[in-house]
Protein backbone atom coordinates (compact mmCIF):
# COMPACT_ATOMS: atom_id res chain seq x y z
CA UNK A 1 0.00 0.00 0.00
CA UNK A 2 1.29 3.75 -1.02
CA UNK A 3 1.00 6.49 1.14
CA UNK A 4 2.25 10.07 0.96
CA UNK A 5 3.00 9.63 4.71
CA UNK A 6 3.54 6.98 6.79
CA UNK A 7 3.54 7.52 10.35
CA UNK A 8 5.01 4.52 12.84
CA UNK A 9 2.88 4.56 16.10
CA UNK A 10 -0.02 5.77 17.60
CA UNK A 11 1.13 7.94 20.59
CA UNK A 12 1.00 11.67 21.14
CA UNK A 13 4.36 12.10 18.64
CA UNK A 14 2.66 10.06 15.64
CA UNK A 15 -1.23 11.09 15.91
CA UNK A 16 0.06 14.89 16.49
CA UNK A 17 2.05 14.42 13.27
CA UNK A 18 -0.28 12.92 11.20
CA UNK A 19 -3.32 15.48 12.50
CA UNK A 20 -0.95 18.38 11.59
CA UNK A 21 0.17 16.81 8.53
CA UNK A 22 -3.37 16.62 6.90
CA UNK A 23 -4.23 20.63 8.31
CA UNK A 24 -1.86 21.61 6.64
CA UNK A 25 -2.79 20.45 3.41
CA UNK A 26 -6.17 21.47 3.85
CA UNK A 27 -5.01 25.01 4.93
CA UNK A 28 -3.25 24.77 1.07
CA UNK A 29 -5.74 23.02 -0.50
CA UNK A 30 -4.16 19.62 -1.28
CA UNK A 31 -4.81 16.04 -0.82
CA UNK A 32 -2.28 13.99 0.98
CA UNK A 33 -2.97 10.42 1.87
CA UNK A 34 -1.67 9.75 5.50
CA UNK A 35 -1.39 6.42 7.56
CA UNK A 36 -0.64 5.64 11.31
CA UNK A 37 0.39 1.99 12.09
CA UNK A 38 0.24 0.61 15.71
CA UNK A 39 1.34 -2.14 17.12
CA UNK A 40 -1.40 -2.45 20.24
CA UNK A 41 -4.50 -4.27 19.52
CA UNK A 42 -5.79 -0.56 20.16
CA UNK A 43 -4.84 3.33 20.19
CA UNK A 44 -3.85 3.46 23.80
CA UNK A 45 -3.00 0.02 24.38
CA UNK A 46 0.52 0.12 24.74
CA UNK A 47 0.53 3.93 26.22
CA UNK A 48 2.24 4.32 29.64
CA UNK A 49 2.93 7.82 31.32
CA UNK A 50 2.28 9.39 34.50
CA UNK A 51 0.69 12.44 33.47
CA UNK A 52 0.28 15.08 34.12
CA UNK A 53 -0.09 16.73 30.81
CA UNK A 54 1.24 20.47 29.80
CA UNK A 55 -1.60 21.16 26.68
CA UNK A 56 0.41 23.87 25.38
CA UNK A 57 0.89 21.43 22.26
CA UNK A 58 -2.59 20.56 22.47
CA UNK A 59 -3.85 24.18 22.87
CA UNK A 60 -1.97 24.78 18.79
CA UNK A 61 -3.19 21.35 17.65
CA UNK A 62 -6.65 21.67 18.41
CA UNK A 63 -7.14 24.80 20.06
CA UNK A 64 -11.11 24.19 20.66
CA UNK A 65 -10.39 20.97 22.39
CA UNK A 66 -11.61 22.37 26.10
CA UNK A 67 -15.31 22.55 23.65
CA UNK A 68 -15.43 18.59 22.86
CA UNK A 69 -13.07 16.75 25.56
CA UNK A 70 -13.68 16.68 29.27
CA UNK A 71 -10.07 16.29 31.48
CA UNK A 72 -9.42 16.38 35.12
CA UNK A 73 -9.50 19.78 36.85
CA UNK A 74 -6.62 22.01 35.73
CA UNK A 75 -3.95 21.96 38.76
CA UNK A 76 -1.93 24.85 40.19
CA UNK A 77 0.73 23.80 38.49
CA UNK A 78 0.32 26.19 35.48
CA UNK A 79 -2.71 25.00 34.46
CA UNK A 80 -1.73 21.27 33.77
CA UNK A 81 -3.83 18.87 33.58
CA UNK A 82 -3.65 15.14 35.50
CA UNK A 83 -4.80 12.58 32.42
CA UNK A 84 -4.49 9.26 31.44
CA UNK A 85 -2.07 9.42 28.10
CA UNK A 86 -3.79 6.39 26.71
CA UNK A 87 -7.10 7.77 26.85
CA UNK A 88 -5.71 11.41 25.29
CA UNK A 89 -4.36 9.29 22.47
CA UNK A 90 -7.48 7.61 21.93
CA UNK A 91 -9.38 10.78 21.50
CA UNK A 92 -6.91 11.83 19.37
CA UNK A 93 -7.20 9.25 16.88
CA UNK A 94 -11.28 9.73 16.60
CA UNK A 95 -10.95 12.96 15.47
CA UNK A 96 -12.28 12.93 11.82
CA UNK A 97 -9.25 14.16 9.59
CA UNK A 98 -8.85 11.51 6.93
CA UNK A 99 -5.86 9.85 8.90
CA UNK A 100 -5.89 6.28 8.17
CA UNK A 101 -5.09 4.59 11.42
CA UNK A 102 -4.12 0.49 11.56
CA UNK A 103 -4.03 -0.79 15.46
CA UNK A 104 -2.73 -4.60 15.26
CA UNK A 105 0.44 -4.10 12.66
CA UNK A 106 3.99 -4.11 13.85
CA UNK A 107 5.98 -2.67 11.80
CA UNK A 108 9.16 -4.78 11.87
CA UNK A 109 12.02 -2.85 9.27
CA UNK A 110 12.41 -0.03 7.17
CA UNK A 111 12.08 -0.60 3.39
CA UNK A 112 15.04 0.52 1.83
CA UNK A 113 15.09 1.93 -1.71
CA UNK A 114 18.00 -0.10 -3.41
CA UNK A 115 18.76 2.72 -5.65
CA UNK A 116 18.77 5.66 -3.48
CA UNK A 117 19.31 4.35 -0.27
CA UNK A 118 16.75 6.02 1.24
CA UNK A 119 13.95 4.69 3.50
CA UNK A 120 10.20 4.32 1.64
CA UNK A 121 8.38 2.58 4.17
CA UNK A 122 7.98 0.50 6.48
CA UNK A 123 7.82 -3.68 6.24
CA UNK A 124 5.23 -5.10 8.61
CA UNK A 125 5.56 -8.27 10.44
CA UNK A 126 4.53 -11.80 9.37
CA UNK A 127 1.75 -13.38 11.03
CA UNK A 128 1.43 -17.17 11.25
CA UNK A 129 4.36 -18.21 12.18
CA UNK A 130 5.01 -20.78 14.42
CA UNK A 131 7.90 -21.12 17.08
CA UNK A 132 9.54 -23.97 14.78
CA UNK A 133 9.90 -21.20 12.42
CA UNK A 134 7.69 -22.94 9.99
CA UNK A 135 4.29 -21.46 8.64
CA UNK A 136 1.24 -22.19 9.99
CA UNK A 137 -2.21 -22.14 8.58
CA UNK A 138 -3.18 -18.81 9.80
CA UNK A 139 -0.06 -17.69 8.03
CA UNK A 140 0.04 -14.38 6.06
CA UNK A 141 3.27 -12.18 4.99
CA UNK A 142 3.38 -8.37 5.89
CA UNK A 143 2.58 -6.15 3.77
CA UNK A 144 5.13 -3.02 2.87
CA UNK A 145 3.74 0.56 3.44
CA UNK A 146 5.30 2.51 1.66
CA UNK A 147 5.71 6.21 2.56
CA UNK A 148 7.27 9.48 0.33
CA UNK A 149 8.00 10.36 4.12
CA UNK A 150 8.40 8.16 6.78
CA UNK A 151 8.13 9.53 10.29
CA UNK A 152 9.16 7.54 12.94
CA UNK A 153 7.80 8.19 16.48
CA UNK A 154 8.00 4.47 17.81
CA UNK A 155 8.67 6.39 21.91
CA UNK A 156 12.08 5.51 24.06
CA UNK A 157 14.16 2.68 21.68
CA UNK A 158 12.13 2.23 19.18
CA UNK A 159 13.56 -1.06 17.32
CA UNK A 160 13.18 0.54 13.32
CA UNK A 161 14.24 4.13 15.14
CA UNK A 162 17.52 2.22 16.32
CA UNK A 163 18.09 0.85 13.05
CA UNK A 164 17.41 3.96 11.43
CA UNK A 165 19.81 5.94 13.64
CA UNK A 166 22.72 2.96 13.21
CA UNK A 167 22.48 2.79 9.46
CA UNK A 168 22.57 6.61 8.59
CA UNK A 169 24.85 7.61 11.96
CA UNK A 170 22.38 9.91 13.52
CA UNK A 171 23.72 9.63 16.86
CA UNK A 172 27.16 10.43 15.35
CA UNK A 173 28.88 13.07 17.44
CA UNK A 174 26.08 13.01 20.44
CA UNK A 175 26.48 12.57 23.28
CA UNK A 176 24.97 8.79 24.63
CA UNK A 177 21.26 8.66 25.90
CA UNK A 178 20.17 7.82 29.32
CA UNK A 179 17.60 5.67 30.10
CA UNK A 180 15.43 5.14 33.26
CA UNK A 181 12.59 2.45 33.77
CA UNK A 182 9.28 3.80 34.75
CA UNK A 183 7.35 1.50 36.87
CA UNK A 184 3.57 2.30 37.90
CA UNK A 185 0.07 1.20 38.89
CA UNK A 186 -3.26 2.86 38.59
CA UNK A 187 -5.54 2.26 41.99
CA UNK A 188 -9.18 3.07 42.32
CA UNK A 189 -9.22 4.81 46.04
CA UNK A 190 -12.25 5.90 48.27
CA UNK A 191 -13.50 9.05 48.24
CA UNK A 192 -12.48 10.61 51.69
CA UNK A 193 -8.49 9.84 50.08
CA UNK A 194 -8.72 11.72 47.32
CA UNK A 195 -7.85 15.31 46.10
CA UNK A 196 -8.34 15.45 42.46
CA UNK A 197 -5.25 17.35 41.08
CA UNK A 198 -3.07 16.75 44.02
CA UNK A 199 0.61 15.55 42.63
CA UNK A 200 3.70 14.47 44.78
CA UNK A 201 7.00 14.05 43.66
CA UNK A 202 9.65 12.66 45.61
CA UNK A 203 13.34 11.38 45.24
CA UNK A 204 15.11 9.30 47.78
CA UNK A 205 14.11 6.27 49.55
CA UNK A 206 14.10 3.25 49.33
CA UNK A 207 16.54 3.74 46.80
CA UNK A 208 20.02 5.07 48.28
CA UNK A 209 22.09 8.34 47.28
CA UNK A 210 23.70 6.49 44.81
CA UNK A 211 20.40 5.41 43.02
CA UNK A 212 18.77 8.55 40.70
CA UNK A 213 15.44 7.73 40.55
CA UNK A 214 12.20 9.25 42.21
CA UNK A 215 8.30 8.52 42.35
CA UNK A 216 5.16 10.13 41.52
CA UNK A 217 1.82 10.30 42.73
CA UNK A 218 -1.21 11.70 40.82
CA UNK A 219 -4.66 12.59 41.92
CA UNK A 220 -6.86 12.23 38.49
CA UNK A 221 -10.84 12.15 38.96
CA UNK A 222 -13.37 10.79 39.48
CA UNK A 223 -11.00 8.46 42.52
CA UNK A 224 -8.11 7.32 40.73
CA UNK A 225 -4.28 7.55 42.10
CA UNK A 226 -1.76 7.20 39.47
CA UNK A 227 0.69 6.13 41.01
CA UNK A 228 4.90 4.80 39.77
CA UNK A 229 8.55 4.85 40.32
CA UNK A 230 11.04 5.93 37.84
CA UNK A 231 14.68 4.29 38.19
CA UNK A 232 17.61 5.30 36.43
CA UNK A 233 19.06 2.45 34.61
CA UNK A 234 22.72 3.26 35.33
CA UNK A 235 22.26 2.17 38.80
CA UNK A 236 25.39 -0.44 40.00
CA UNK A 237 23.92 -2.68 42.44
CA UNK A 238 22.69 -5.93 40.57
CA UNK A 239 20.77 -7.38 42.88
CA UNK A 240 18.63 -4.77 43.03
CA UNK A 241 14.63 -4.76 41.38
CA UNK A 242 13.07 -1.60 40.54
CA UNK A 243 9.80 -3.35 40.72
CA UNK A 244 10.41 -4.63 44.29
CA UNK A 245 11.40 -1.07 44.99
CA UNK A 246 8.58 -0.02 43.78
CA UNK A 247 6.32 -2.24 45.94
CA UNK A 248 8.68 -1.30 48.88
CA UNK A 249 8.06 2.29 48.85
CA UNK A 250 4.26 1.73 49.06
CA UNK A 251 4.63 0.34 52.61
CA UNK A 252 5.50 3.95 53.20
CA UNK A 253 3.08 4.98 55.97
CA UNK A 254 2.22 8.57 54.08
CA UNK A 255 1.34 5.87 50.92
CA UNK A 256 -0.23 3.07 53.00
CA UNK A 257 -2.68 6.41 53.61
CA UNK A 258 -3.49 7.54 50.50
CA UNK A 259 -3.86 3.91 49.53
CA UNK A 260 -5.95 2.07 52.24
CA UNK A 261 -9.07 0.77 51.20
CA UNK A 262 -8.81 1.03 47.70
CA UNK A 263 -7.43 -1.55 45.01
CA UNK A 264 -4.81 -1.68 42.36
CA UNK A 265 -6.50 -2.08 39.09
CA UNK A 266 -3.92 -1.69 36.16
CA UNK A 267 0.03 -2.44 35.94
CA UNK A 268 2.98 -1.76 33.56
CA UNK A 269 6.32 -0.52 32.51
CA UNK A 270 8.17 1.30 29.76
CA UNK A 271 11.43 3.02 29.80
CA UNK A 272 11.95 6.44 29.34
CA UNK A 273 15.05 9.01 27.81
CA UNK A 274 16.62 11.21 30.44
CA UNK A 275 19.78 12.46 28.37
CA UNK A 276 18.01 16.18 27.66
CA UNK A 277 18.93 17.56 24.25
CA UNK A 278 22.52 16.96 24.43
CA UNK A 279 21.24 13.68 23.49
CA UNK A 280 19.22 13.97 20.65
CA UNK A 281 20.49 12.56 17.39
CA UNK A 282 20.28 14.08 13.98
CA UNK A 283 16.22 13.69 13.22
CA UNK A 284 16.35 13.70 9.65
CA UNK A 285 17.45 10.81 7.68
CA UNK A 286 16.80 10.02 3.92
CA UNK A 287 13.39 9.25 3.29
CA UNK A 288 12.16 10.44 6.36
CA UNK A 289 12.40 11.84 9.97
CA UNK A 290 12.36 11.26 13.54
CA UNK A 291 9.96 12.99 17.03
CA UNK A 292 8.70 12.22 19.95
CA UNK A 293 10.11 9.84 22.31
CA UNK A 294 12.04 7.71 19.24
CA UNK A 295 14.61 10.75 19.32
CA UNK A 296 14.10 11.35 23.37
CA UNK A 297 12.56 14.65 23.62
CA UNK A 298 11.62 13.84 27.18
CA UNK A 299 12.05 17.32 30.00
CA UNK A 300 13.55 15.17 32.84
CA UNK A 301 13.82 18.17 35.50
CA UNK A 302 9.77 19.22 34.64
CA UNK A 303 8.86 15.52 34.88
CA UNK A 304 7.24 15.53 31.26
CA UNK A 305 7.32 14.86 27.51
CA UNK A 306 4.23 14.57 25.94
CA UNK A 307 3.84 18.18 25.07
CA UNK A 308 7.15 18.12 23.69
CA UNK A 309 6.34 15.02 22.05
CA UNK A 310 3.44 16.44 20.57
CA UNK A 311 5.05 19.27 19.19
CA UNK A 312 8.19 17.59 17.93
CA UNK A 313 5.70 15.71 15.99
CA UNK A 314 2.84 18.44 14.67
CA UNK A 315 6.40 20.14 13.84
CA UNK A 316 7.58 16.47 11.60
CA UNK A 317 4.15 16.61 9.87
CA UNK A 318 3.76 20.17 9.34
CA UNK A 319 7.60 19.43 7.85
CA UNK A 320 6.74 16.79 5.55
CA UNK A 321 3.70 17.91 4.30
CA UNK A 322 5.26 21.31 3.05
CA UNK A 323 7.70 19.52 1.44
CA UNK A 324 5.67 17.16 -0.55
CA UNK A 325 3.37 20.23 -1.72
CA UNK A 326 6.51 22.45 -2.81
CA UNK A 327 9.56 19.92 -3.26
CA UNK A 328 10.04 15.92 -3.91
CA UNK A 329 11.62 15.72 -0.17
CA UNK A 330 12.42 17.09 2.97
CA UNK A 331 15.29 19.58 2.95
CA UNK A 332 14.86 21.59 6.31
CA UNK A 333 15.64 20.65 9.66
CA UNK A 334 12.34 20.95 10.93
CA UNK A 335 13.52 21.20 14.49
CA UNK A 336 15.66 24.78 13.87
CA UNK A 337 15.66 27.97 15.42
CA UNK A 338 12.13 29.20 15.38
CA UNK A 339 10.05 27.02 18.06
CA UNK A 340 11.21 29.12 21.16
CA UNK A 341 9.12 26.74 23.49
CA UNK A 342 10.03 23.79 22.39
CA UNK A 343 13.97 24.43 22.29
CA UNK A 344 14.09 26.17 25.76
CA UNK A 345 11.86 23.56 27.36
CA UNK A 346 14.43 20.86 26.52
CA UNK A 347 17.88 22.81 26.42
CA UNK A 348 18.85 22.07 30.09
CA UNK A 349 16.82 18.88 30.73
CA UNK A 350 20.41 16.64 30.76
CA UNK A 351 21.62 18.52 33.54
CA UNK A 352 19.45 16.99 36.29
CA UNK A 353 21.14 13.93 37.12
CA UNK A 354 22.46 14.52 40.28
CA UNK A 355 20.84 16.26 43.34
CA UNK A 356 23.03 19.60 42.68
CA UNK A 357 21.14 19.58 39.71
CA UNK A 358 18.08 19.40 40.71
CA UNK A 359 18.59 21.98 43.65
CA UNK A 360 19.21 24.15 40.54
CA UNK A 361 16.46 23.64 38.62
CA UNK A 362 14.17 24.54 41.75
CA UNK A 363 12.89 20.62 42.27
CA UNK A 364 11.52 20.26 45.47
CA UNK A 365 13.23 17.18 47.57
CA UNK A 366 11.35 15.17 49.55
CA UNK A 367 13.37 13.07 51.18
CA UNK A 368 10.77 10.20 52.83
CA UNK A 369 11.70 8.37 56.17
CA UNK A 370 12.73 4.81 55.82
CA UNK A 371 9.66 2.43 57.29
CA UNK A 372 11.10 1.17 60.41
CA UNK A 373 9.65 -2.46 60.37
CA UNK A 374 10.73 -3.58 56.72
CA UNK A 375 14.10 -4.52 55.94
CA UNK A 376 16.01 -2.33 53.05
CA UNK A 377 15.12 -3.32 49.77
CA UNK A 378 18.69 -3.19 49.02
CA UNK A 379 19.87 -5.05 52.04
CA UNK A 380 22.30 -4.26 55.15
CA UNK A 381 25.36 -2.30 54.41
CA UNK A 382 27.48 -5.58 54.28
CA UNK A 383 24.82 -7.44 51.41
CA UNK A 384 24.96 -4.37 49.38
CA UNK A 385 28.46 -3.98 49.21
CA UNK A 386 29.14 -8.13 48.85
CA UNK A 387 26.51 -7.80 45.89
CA UNK A 388 28.68 -5.31 44.42
CA UNK A 389 31.99 -6.88 44.68
CA UNK A 390 30.20 -10.46 42.90
CA UNK A 391 33.00 -12.72 42.18
CA UNK A 392 32.36 -15.72 39.37
CA UNK A 393 32.33 -18.59 42.04
CA UNK A 394 29.90 -16.76 44.52
CA UNK A 395 27.53 -16.04 41.79
CA UNK A 396 27.63 -19.29 40.62
CA UNK A 397 27.23 -21.07 44.26
CA UNK A 398 24.28 -19.02 44.94
CA UNK A 399 22.33 -19.74 41.26
CA UNK A 400 22.81 -23.59 42.15
CA UNK A 401 21.89 -23.04 45.64
CA UNK A 402 18.31 -21.29 44.55
CA UNK A 403 18.22 -23.96 41.95
CA UNK A 404 17.86 -21.61 38.95
CA UNK A 405 17.81 -18.11 40.37
CA UNK A 406 18.74 -15.75 42.65
CA UNK A 407 16.36 -15.55 45.40
CA UNK A 408 17.73 -13.40 47.99
CA UNK A 409 15.06 -12.64 51.32
CA UNK A 410 15.57 -8.90 51.90
CA UNK A 411 12.50 -7.11 50.10
CA UNK A 412 9.81 -7.15 52.06
CA UNK A 413 7.12 -10.27 51.44
CA UNK A 414 4.09 -9.02 48.85
CA UNK A 415 1.20 -8.36 51.27
CA UNK A 416 -1.14 -9.03 48.54
CA UNK A 417 -3.66 -5.69 49.49
CA UNK A 418 -0.16 -2.95 48.77
CA UNK A 419 2.17 -4.76 46.98
CA UNK A 420 2.00 -7.68 45.23
CA UNK A 421 3.92 -10.84 43.53
CA UNK A 422 4.72 -9.65 39.83
CA UNK A 423 3.25 -12.27 38.02
CA UNK A 424 -0.03 -11.25 40.07
CA UNK A 425 0.32 -7.97 39.47
CA UNK A 426 1.85 -8.54 35.62
CA UNK A 427 -2.22 -10.15 34.82
CA UNK A 428 -3.43 -6.72 35.57
CA UNK A 429 -1.87 -5.08 32.71
CA UNK A 430 -3.43 -7.18 30.17
CA UNK A 431 -0.45 -8.78 29.01
CA UNK A 432 -1.15 -11.26 25.93
CA UNK A 433 0.63 -13.17 22.99
CA UNK A 434 0.00 -15.48 20.76
CA UNK A 435 2.32 -18.23 22.12
CA UNK A 436 3.15 -20.43 19.20
CA UNK A 437 5.51 -17.77 17.14
CA UNK A 438 8.72 -17.11 17.36
CA UNK A 439 10.44 -15.04 20.74
CA UNK A 440 10.25 -11.49 20.03
CA UNK A 441 13.16 -10.90 22.30
CA UNK A 442 16.66 -12.77 21.02
CA UNK A 443 20.39 -12.94 21.91
CA UNK A 444 22.17 -11.08 19.58
CA UNK A 445 24.31 -14.15 17.59
CA UNK A 446 27.49 -12.42 18.51
CA UNK A 447 26.87 -12.24 22.03
CA UNK A 448 25.68 -16.33 22.42
CA UNK A 449 28.31 -16.62 24.97
CA UNK A 450 27.38 -13.31 27.45
CA UNK A 451 24.19 -14.84 29.47
CA UNK A 452 26.06 -17.40 30.43
CA UNK A 453 29.32 -16.41 30.73
CA UNK A 454 28.99 -13.10 31.51
CA UNK A 455 25.59 -12.02 33.00
CA UNK A 456 25.09 -15.13 35.30
CA UNK A 457 28.67 -15.57 36.15
CA UNK A 458 30.10 -12.29 36.86
CA UNK A 459 26.33 -10.84 38.04
CA UNK A 460 24.02 -13.55 38.58
CA UNK A 461 21.46 -12.94 36.11
CA UNK A 462 20.22 -9.23 36.56
CA UNK A 463 17.78 -9.33 34.07
CA UNK A 464 15.98 -11.78 36.44
CA UNK A 465 15.77 -8.72 38.51
CA UNK A 466 15.08 -5.58 36.59
CA UNK A 467 12.41 -7.27 33.82
CA UNK A 468 9.60 -5.69 35.09
CA UNK A 469 7.69 -8.78 33.94
CA UNK A 470 9.47 -11.57 34.82
CA UNK A 471 10.42 -12.73 31.32
CA UNK A 472 13.88 -13.89 31.90
CA UNK A 473 15.14 -16.70 34.24
CA UNK A 474 17.96 -18.89 34.64
CA UNK A 475 16.94 -22.37 34.81
CA UNK A 476 18.56 -25.81 34.75
CA UNK A 477 19.29 -27.36 31.35
CA UNK A 478 18.44 -30.79 29.70
CA UNK A 479 21.74 -32.22 31.45
CA UNK A 480 20.80 -31.08 34.65
CA UNK A 481 24.35 -30.02 35.69
CA UNK A 482 24.37 -26.21 33.95
CA UNK A 483 21.81 -23.82 33.26
CA UNK A 484 20.39 -22.19 30.47
CA UNK A 485 18.42 -18.62 29.67
CA UNK A 486 14.97 -19.47 29.59
CA UNK A 487 12.92 -16.03 27.82
CA UNK A 488 9.08 -16.11 28.70
CA UNK A 489 8.58 -13.48 25.60
CA UNK A 490 4.57 -13.56 26.36
CA UNK A 491 4.92 -12.16 29.32
CA UNK A 492 6.60 -8.98 27.44
CA UNK A 493 5.05 -5.63 28.21
CA UNK A 494 7.27 -3.75 25.54
CA UNK A 495 9.20 -1.65 28.45
CA UNK A 496 12.54 -2.20 26.10
CA UNK A 497 14.61 -2.42 29.22
CA UNK A 498 16.27 -5.37 28.19
CA UNK A 499 17.79 -3.91 25.21
CA UNK A 500 19.56 -1.40 27.45
CA UNK A 501 19.63 -3.25 30.86
CA UNK A 502 21.39 -6.49 30.04
CA UNK A 503 25.49 -6.85 30.46
CA UNK A 504 26.75 -5.85 26.61
CA UNK A 505 23.16 -5.17 25.36
CA UNK A 506 22.87 -8.67 24.74
CA UNK A 507 19.32 -8.62 24.30
CA UNK A 508 17.70 -7.70 20.23
CA UNK A 509 14.18 -6.41 20.84
CA UNK A 510 12.15 -7.55 17.92
CA UNK A 511 8.16 -6.78 17.41
CA UNK A 512 6.13 -9.67 17.69
CA UNK A 513 2.97 -10.44 15.72
CA UNK A 514 0.31 -7.11 15.83
CA UNK A 515 -1.98 -6.86 18.09
CA UNK A 516 0.71 -8.80 20.94
CA UNK A 517 1.94 -7.08 24.45
CA UNK A 518 -0.10 -5.14 27.22
CA UNK A 519 -3.55 -3.58 27.05
CA UNK A 520 -3.63 -0.47 29.29
CA UNK A 521 -6.65 0.40 29.80
CA UNK A 522 -6.26 3.71 31.61
CA UNK A 523 -2.78 4.50 31.33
Amino acid sequence: MEFDIVVVGAGPAGLSAAIRAKQVATQRGEELSVCVIEKGAEVGAHILSGNVFEPRALNELIPDWKTVVHMAPPLRQSGNYVISLGMLCRWLAEQELGVDIFPGFAAAAPVICEDTGAVKGVQLQDVGIAKSGAAKDTFEPGMRLLGKQTILTEGARGSISEDVMARYGLRDGVSPQHYGLGVKEVWEIPEENHVAGTVVHTVGWPLDMSTYGGSFIYHMKPNLIHIGMVVGLGYSNPWMSPYQEFQRFKHHPRVKAILEGGKCISYGARVLNEGGVQAVPKLTFPGGMLAGCSAGFLNVPKIKGSHTAMKTGMLAGEAAAEALIDAPEVSKVWCAPGQPWRTADLVRAGETRHLPGLALHGCLLLQVSPVPDVPSAAGTGDQRQGALDLQVDGARQRVHQAGGGVQEDRDPKPDGVYSFELLENLIRSGVNHEHDQPAHLKVKPEKADVPLKVSLEKYAGPEGRFCPAKVYEYVPDESGDGMKLQINAQNCVHCKCCSIKTPQEFIKWTVPEGSGGPQYAAM
